[in-house]
């Protein structure tokens, strides 16, 4: 366990390492030319959740960062994402995360799960909606733990990077209120949470198994 765990943290302190270089270097990726957004005017988000006036404050366990959510198992699945993408992509930082916003104009139906808290975007300047993913998304390895990221949340979550039009910095929970599964992964997820050893910062997503496990829900 113990040599497993450090190979995972080296691994992941060197994708930290080239994400910090690159977007030092680079720069916030530009967007793909766009017909503009238009407002969502709908009482419920895409995925069939009510829009929130307001939202509750959560701290990413691990981080600095602070991000508005729906209160409840939606929160703790998307936390639990943006917790892995910290310790295994690179480490968040304030302003890193967009969750719920009360700002109606959306570049594509799946943006207006943000007015209903059940959204992230990490880094949209950085993965903004329409980007060429070629020149400036996310490299292979990244990937491969975003994948992993998607296994773990048993598809119940959709990454931005998988729809049309792409926006890798995306993710929502992908069931409507009261999905009886959304509730079991959350409480699998608090389960891991109180379990040393166990959840994020203990995972390694290039493992042989849990690459399998990925590709059935790719």
């Amino acid at each position: 366990m113990t040599s497993s765990l450090t190979r995972r943290r080296a691994l992941g302190l060197g994708i930290g390492a080239g994400a910090a270089i690159a977007l030092t270097t680079a720069g916030p990726a530009q967007a793909a030319p766009a017909s503009g957004g238009r407002q969502w005017k709908q009482p419920w988000s895409a995925n069939g959740w009510p829009v929130l006036g307001h939202a509750t404050k959560y701290q990413v366990e691990g981080t600095s960062v602070e991000v508005s959510l729906a209160t409840g198992d939606a929160a703790t699945v998307l936390l639990h994402v943006a917790r892995r993408f910290a310790y295994e992509i690179d480490m968040l930082r304030a302003g890193d995360v967009l969750g719920h916003t009360t700002d109606r104009t959306v570049g594509a139906p799946f943006e207006s799960n943000h007015l209903s808290g059940t959204a992230i975007a990490i880094r949209p300047l950085y993965y903004p909606l329409g980007a060429d993913v070629q020149n400036t998304g996310m490299n292979a390895t990244e990937r491969i733990v975003v994948a992993d990221i998607v296994a773990d949340c048993e598809g119940l979550v959709t990454w931005g990077g998988d729809l049309k039009p792409v926006k890798q910095s995306h993710f929502h929970i992908d069931v409507g209120p009261g999905d009886p599964r959304l509730k079991r992964l959350a409480a699998r997820i608090r389960g891991w949470n109180d379990t040393p050893g166990e959840g994020a910062g203990s995972i390694d997503a290039f493992a042989p198994a849990r690459r399998r496990l990925a590709a059935r829900y790719q």
